[in-house]
């Protein structure tokens, strides 16, 4: 295994074939800070562009996948911005940063090289807006997938739910924040394929063993084929919207509440306002 590149929020290597790319803030269950979106753009860019590498495998860190988006960054008071700069108090302002954010993640479908997601524990919020970005998922049987804040504090930035399980099922969790464990999101569509969680690692490198057998312009055709499909079925289009949607969520007053709940409670007390009601929230199908 090779180690070319040093980033503070990931980690990343080659091996075999294939770009490791690791989520590393597990103190922080790898919550997506800017430094780590845009750290995990340019590893994506610079996988693509090295010739060893056939595909890439994200994972996380820790004990989960990804927990979401840092809070403790986008739930403070809203800087006003420089004299020349926006801050990020006007509905433009906010869709403007949510469609520069979204950017980077939108490498995992643009890059030329398939990414395959290895998804252990929680994947909420901003890791699902990462997870299903990527070609192909697959999950441990104790993963959890959903979007809590959707319960308060806006839409999804990104959205791909829809392409991967219907309109029904994504309005069932999208609507109440609800959560799908592993084997009922493979079922679904959500994820490829379930496994017991000692068996994820090699379940993955199983696949990206078969891949780096094949040519990299070969996965590129492929890959890049399925997702034109996806784009002319309005793909891109609905995930410009998706930002837009949520600058307008932002709007919300439970979004105004929550963020007060956070300012006089702490992050940790104001999220388990949110979720306290809902109880149990996995979906049971």
């Amino acid at each position: 295994m090779t180690t070319d590149t040093v980033f503070q929020t990931i980690t990343y290597a080659i091996d075999r074939g294939r770009a490791r790319i690791t989520l590393n803030r597990p103190e922080k269950r790898n919550a997506l800070s800017v430094q780590m979106q845009q750290e995990l753009e340019r590893a994506l860019w610079l996988a693509d562009d090295d010739n060893r590498v056939h595909c890439v495998v994200l994972s996380g860190s820790g004990q989960d996948f990804c927990s979401g988006y840092d809070l403790g960054q986008y739930e403070s008071v809203a800087p006003a911005g420089s004299e020349h700069r926006r801050g990020r108090r006007s509905f433009d302002d906010d869709t403007w940063r949510l469609e520069a954010a979204q950017r980077n993640r939108m490498a995992l479908f643009d890059m030329h090289k398939p990414v395959i997601a290895q998804v252990h524990g929680r994947c909420l919020a901003g890791g699902t807006d990462v997870a299903l970005l990527c070609d192909i998922v697959i999950c441990s049987d104790d993963a959890r997938f959903g979007f809590p804040p959707a319960r308060a504090q806006g839409s999804l930035p990104n959205q791909m739910w829809l392409y991967h399980i219907g309109p029904q099922w994504a309005k069932r969790l999208l609507l109440t924040g609800d959560l799908l464990a592993g084997p009922d999101a493979a079922a679904l569509g959500l994820a490829l394929k379930s496994v017991p969680a000692d068996q994820l690692a090699a379940e993955v490198d199983a696949l990206a063993d078969r891949l780096a057998m094949i040519d990299t312009d070969l996965l590129t055709c492929n890959k890049r084929i399925v997702n034109m499909g996806l784009e002319l079925m309005g793909a891109r289009t609905m995930q410009r919207l998706a930002a837009e949607m949520d600058a307008r969520g932002h709007l919300a007053k439970s979004r105004e509440q929550f963020r007060k709940n956070v300012m006089e409670h702490g992050l940790k007390e104001a999220v388990r306002m949110r979720d306290g009601p809902f109880g149990d929230d996995v979906v049971r199908r």
